[in-house]
């Protein structure tokens, strides 16, 4: 794969913040069934702001991420 540039690498570095956020924020529900054990894996999300369409279509062109569809993307499993 390419080498990313700087403005790609701090968009992926926002992204990966995000969706540990999320992550987060999912495990952290209370209405979940403990007993089971069960948790909710956050895959895709909304890209953060601060950067441009651009910048996601170029990593999704690169193959660092994948649109998930409805605005959505995951990253891609290496």
């Amino acid at each position: 794969m390419q080498e990313l540039n700087e403005e790609q690498k701090k968009a992926m570095k926002a992204f990966r913040k995000r969706l540990n956020a999320n992550q987060l924020e999912s495990d952290s529900v209370l209405t979940r069934n403990f007993l089971t054990g069960q948790r909710e894996k956050v895959t895709a999300i909304q890209p953060p702001p601060g950067f441009g369409k651009a910048v996601w279509e170029e990593l999704v062109a690169l193959g660092y991420l994948k649109r998930d569809g409805g605005g959505f993307f995951e990253i891609v499993k290496r």
